[in-house]
C-alpha cells in the first residue's frame, strides 16, 4: 500500500507539473487567437506580446489560462489531451487503419524485434570470444565501445543509403540499426556476467578435470545470466529507438516514427506526444515480459532476483 501511494503522489505531482507548465508555454498562441477573434488582449499588439515574458502575459490575462489546456496546436499539449487521443488512435480505431497506433506499432515492434535478436545474437558471441580470447579482449571490446560514440541519427541515413544501393530494403535497415544499439549494452553485461565466478570456482573445475566448454556451460553461463538479463533490458529499449530511428530518414508511411514525422510535418503536437507515449508504454511492455521470462527462468535454476 504504501508503494502504491508513493507511486500515486509522485503520479499526481507529474501531471500537476505538466498543467502548470502548459500555460505559459501555449499563452502566446492563446493570446493570438483571442486578438483575431476580437477580445481584448494585454498588450494589445502580437509585436509587444513577443517582446513580453509568457509569465507576465499569464498574470496580465488570467481569462486566457482555461485555454491555454485546450489549444488546438499547442506547443505542449495537455495531459488530457494525449490521453483523448491516445483513446482515439487505439480503441476507436480499427487495427488496420492508417491512423491506429496499434498498427503503427506494430510495424515498429517487427523491426525493433528483428534488431533486437540480431543484436542479442552479436553481443554474446562477441561477449564469449571476448572473455575466452585475450587477442579479442584488446582488439574487439574497444572498437565496440567506440562504435557507440557515434551519433546514431548522423549514422541511420548512411546506412539506409548504402543498404538501398545493394538493394535491401524494407525491414532489415530499420533492424540493422536496431542491432546497433542493443548489442553494446549485451557485450558489456555478458563479458561482466561471463567473468563473474571467482577463481575459487574456476580452480574447483580445474580439479575436476572439466573442459572449458564444461566450464562454460556449467559455471560461466548459469552465472552470466542476471547480468544478460539485466542487459537484455536496456537493449531491448534501446532497440526501440533505433527502429524509431531508422523510420525517420527513410519517409516511413507506417511506424510510430512515421507518426512522429506527420505530425512535424503539420504541427500536430498532440499527435506527436501520442506516439512518444506510445512508443513508452511499448518499451515498458518489452521491459516487463523480459522480467517476466527472467523470473521464471531464474527461479527454476534457484537464483534469487
Amino acid at each position: 500500500m504504501k508503494s502504491i501511494i508513493a507511486v500515486f503522489t509522485v503520479l499526481t505531482a507529474i501531471i500537476a507539473i505538466w498543467y502548470i507548465a502548459c500555460v505559459p508555454m501555449n499563452i502566446k498562441g492563446v493570446l493570438d487567437g483571442a486578438e483575431r477573434a476580437g477580445i481584448e488582449v494585454v498588450p494589445e499588439t502580437a509585436r509587444e506580446r513577443r517582446d513580453m515574458s509568457e509569465i507576465g502575459l499569464v498574470i496580465s490575462n488570467r481569462f486566457a489560462i482555461d485555454e491555454t489546456w485546450s489549444q488546438d496546436r499547442p506547443r505542449l499539449p495537455a495531459p488530457h489531451q494525449v490521453a483523448v487521443e491516445l483513446w482515439e488512435t487505439t480503441v476507436e480505431k480499427k487495427i488496420t487503419s492508417k491512423r491506429s497506433l496499434i498498427y503503427h506499432g506494430q510495424v515498429t515492434l517487427s523491426a525493433t524485434l528483428l534488431g533486437f535478436a540480431i543484436g542479442t545474437g552479436l553481443g554474446i558471441l562477441l561477449a564469449v570470444g571476448i572473455v575466452h580470447s585475450r587477442v579479442m579482449d584488446m582488439s574487439v571490446m574497444p572498437w565496440a565501445i567506440v562504435s557507440q560514440t557515434i551519433p546514431i541519427i548522423a549514422l541511420a541515413p548512411m546506412i539506409i543509403v548504402v543498404l538501398y544501393s545493394v538493394g535491401v530494403q524494407g525491414l532489415l535497415p530499420k533492424a540493422i540499426i536496431s542491432a546497433y544499439l542493443s548489442f553494446f549494452p549485451v557485450v558489456v553485461g555478458m563479458v561482466k556476467g561471463l567473468r563473474s565466478p571467482d577463481h575459487m570456482q574456476l580452480d574447483l573445475l580445474k580439479t575436476y578435470s572439466a573442459s572449458t566448454a564444461q566450464g562454460f556451460w556449467k559455471l560461466r553461463l548459469p552465472s552470466s545470466l542476471p547480468y544478460l538479463f539485466a542487459s537484455l533490458k536496456i537493449g531491448i529499449a534501446a532497440s526501440l529507438v533505433g527502429a524509431i530511428v531508422g523510420e525517420l530518414p527513410t519517409g516511413a508511411v507506417a511506424g510510430l516514427g512515421a507518426r512522429l514525422l506527420a505530425g512535424s510535418y503539420y504541427g500536430q503536437t498532440v499527435q506527436i506526444w501520442s506516439a512518444l507515449f506510445a512508443a513508452a508504454i511499448l518499451a515498458a511492455a518489452l521491459v516487463a515480459a523480459l522480467g517476466l521470462i527472467e523470473r521464471l527462468l531464474l527461479g527454476r535454476m534457484g537464483v534469487k532476483t
